[in-house]
């Protein structure tokens, strides 16, 4: 939250002529009633909510994909659950990119913003846990520092590096 996704892969996804972006939080917001959020202590239920947000997400991303479409799907996906939702994936080559900034860039962006993406969870507390305990697949880019065009430029010279299967 707050690290540029969605600035990022709208950006990214307007690079290619026939693209698409796929907002994964999208399917989250689809639920009209009952749906239970993440936070740290996260229930049973936040975490079958989460992932099938994932495999909406997932499914989306690869009908268009199969449809001929270049698809970036943007979400927040950590720890244990970066794995399993690759796994969820069909398309190939499958390029992953973790944007990665401090959490003092995030905590600054969060406070630049209009919107508050952070309550039960801090800029440090997010980054912490997504620095111990997600797998470092792909291409990990600190955008601290980077503009939105600096990150898309980062990503497209450097997608060797992204590409997990």
């Amino acid at each position: 939250m707050a690290a540029g996704k969605s600035s990022v892969a709208q950006a990214l996804a307007e690079r290619f002529p026939t693209s698409v972006h796929v907002r994964g939080d999208t399917f989250r917001r689809f639920v009209v009633n009952g749906y239970v959020a993440m936070t740290p202590d996260a229930s049973p239920q936040a975490l079958e909510h989460l992932r099938l947000r994932y495999r909406l997400a997932a499914a989306a991303a690869d009908a268009y994909v199969e449809a001929g479409f270049v698809t970036v799907l943007q979400d927040v996906v950590l720890g244990p659950e970066l794995p399993a939702f690759v796994a969820m994936l069909r398309t190939r080559p499958l390029a992953l990119v973790v944007l990665a900034p401090s959490a003092e860039a995030v905590a600054r962006r969060e406070s630049e913003r209009p919107k508050t993406a952070y309550t039960a969870f801090t800029p440090h507390d997010m980054d912490a846990g997504m620095r111990a305990s997600t797998e470092r697949l792909g291409l990990w880019l600190d955008t601290s520092e980077l503009t939105v065009t600096e990150t898309v430029d980062g990503i497209l010279g450097n997608i060797d590096e992204s590409i997990v299967r």
